[in-house]
């Protein structure tokens, strides 16, 4: 993919805390070269600093790729890091993780990049892809909005992801669905970037929604 104004000076780097998906044993049935397992392409998209990383690295079972740049002072008054505080990189292209769900499923998460600045890239990112997890943080729901209207727009299915910061009020799934005025048929649901099993719910819950928009 060409990615215009992409400084290709930046190095690609791993998160920090890594993931655990490396380390686990392949199953047998992974090891089975004779089996041709489906891969699909999903998007985690969102507002800056909502934790889309963090959601890729934490399933990943290859070490990720992600395209952290240091931030600084050029971004200020630009990045709002009002809620993120301790947020000192920013992702300038995109992550990229691999999960195999089952025997016979592998997705393959493609991360965009929350700046408006970088949206640009959005189109590229998208294509291919079954369908998008738009992950929102409570204390800035205004910041997924783009992302919601952009699928809407699409037609890509998608569900919205809340990701549950610690120390923060918890609201249930349907309290953000009538926030963001979610359409019923969408699924919402309340989950935690860092912990491995409310990720894969989340990218199981996806997929159960797009293979039900699919056309038989």
């Amino acid at each position: 993919m060409d990615f215009a104004g992409f400084d290709s000076t930046t190095t690609p780097t791993t998160p920090s805390g890594g993931s655990a998906g490396p380390d686990e044993p392949l199953q047998e049935w992974q090891k089975d070269t004779s089996r041709a397992p489906i891969a699909t392409k999903i998007v985690v998209a969102g507002g800056f600093g909502v934790g889309k990383t963090t959601f890729v690295g934490r399933v990943s079972e290859i070490e990720p790729l992600v395209t952290e740049a240091v931030m600084t002072q050029a971004s200020e008054g630009t990045d709002d890091l009002a809620a993120t505080p301790e947020k000192t990189t920013t992702t300038v292209a995109m992550d990229f993780g691999r999960i195999t769900l089952d025997a016979g499923l592998v997705l393959y998460l493609f991360g965009t990049p929350g700046q408006q600045r970088f949206w640009f890239m959005w189109d590229d990112l998208v294509r291919g892809a079954i369908g998008a997890v738009v992950m929102a943080d409570t204390r800035r729901l205004e910041d997924c909005f783009p992302a919601l209207d952009y699928f809407e727009s699409c037609g890509l299915p998608y569900v919205v992801a809340v990701n549950h910061f610690e120390g923060t009020e918890y609201y249930e799934a349907e309290d953000v669905r009538e926030a963001l005025s979610v359409p019923a048929g969408v699924p919402v649901v309340v989950m935690d970037a860092r912990k491995r099993d409310t990720v894969v719910d989340s990218l199981t819950t996806l997929v159960a929604h797009a293979v039900e928009l699919t056309p038989a």
